[in-house]
């Protein structure tokens, strides 16, 4: 089955070698089959905390992947056991928003503080906030895009320890490489969207400033 534009990025995006790959949030596990494939040299982690998502979908790998290196996990994120696995681990958290991504990417690191864990995150929304959050953790940009899907907006970040580049609150690269419509409609919306909350919510009004900087940034582009 092929994948969506947002989880074929995903798959695309993983450019080191890990022992082990946790699709979190799996659902149908249409990710997690295709890293299967992809890195046969990886274990692949599926995890959801719906006990009947999981067991269909067991059965359905024992069916399809009969002899690769794969595990099932009903769990939530927060408890990825990841002590029992050791070696070099990429987390990727998609479908969630980004408070949400941010909490699991929070619990995750300050249970293991000292074992190698990338991850890649792609939030349904609050891209900002998740941003912030890694900035707080000290994480690093490994590399980041923008996916469009079904009139839907998709950050994909990208982040490890080890990176040397810092991670932008508004994610800078991410309007230089990507085509000029598609960043100009995203870029339009978030404006847009905080504008109306920052006019009631003051906490909203420095993700609004940085968007409209952005906006001047591109602009200026544009004209020269």
């Amino acid at each position: 089955m092929s994948l969506s534009n947002r989880l074929q990025t995903i798959v695309d995006f993983i450019e080191l070698n890990y022992h082990h790959i946790w699709d979190t949030c799996c659902d149908h596990g249409f990710l997690g089959k295709a890293l299967c494939n992809v890195h046969p040299a990886s274990t692949i982690h599926f995890v959801d905390i719906a006990k009947h998502i999981m067991l269909a979908l067991e059965h359905n790998l024992k069916t399809r992947f009969p002899k690769s290196n794969w595990l099932c996990h009903t769990i939530s994120v927060n408890a990825l056991p990841i002590v029992d696995y050791p070696g070099r681990h990429l987390v990727i958290i998609a479908g969630v928003g980004g408070d949400l991504a941010a909490e699991f990417v929070s619990t995750i690191q300050s249970k293991y503080p000292t074992r190698d864990i990338d991850f890649i995150i792609c939030p349904v929304h609050h891209s900002f906030l998740l941003r912030k959050q890694l900035i707080e953790l000290d994480f690093r940009l490994l590399k980041e895009t923008l996916v469009e899907e079904n009139n839907r907006f998709y950050e994909i970040i990208y982040i490890s320890k080890i990176s040397a580049k810092l991670i932008s609150p508004v994610g800078e690269s991410i309007w230089q490489h990507t085509k000029p419509d598609t960043a100009s409609n995203y870029l339009k919306r978030l404006v847009s969207h905080y504008e109306k909350v920052a006019s009631h919510k003051v906490e909203f009004k420095p993700a609004l400033n940085e968007y409209l900087k952005i906006t001047n940034k591109l602009k200026s582009l544009s004209n020269n």
